[in-house]
């Protein structure tokens, strides 16, 4: 979980440097890279730990 708040900082802190300082676009474009790819992992984390056995 700390991985996962630590992923999302770095994500929003890049996003912000990127809109902040002109001509580095691309910051904001790997911090929002980075938010999805860190959603979808907590997201397939999530799905993975509800699934019960069959019985």
């Amino acid at each position: 979980m700390a991985l996962f708040l630590f992923v999302v900082i770095v994500a929003i802190a890049l996003g912000i440097i990127g809109v902040a300082v002109k001509g580095l676009f691309y910051l904001l474009v790997i911090g929002v890279v980075l938010l999805l790819a860190d959603l979808v992992y907590a997201g397939a984390r999530l799905a993975r730990g509800r699934r019960q056995p069959g019985r």
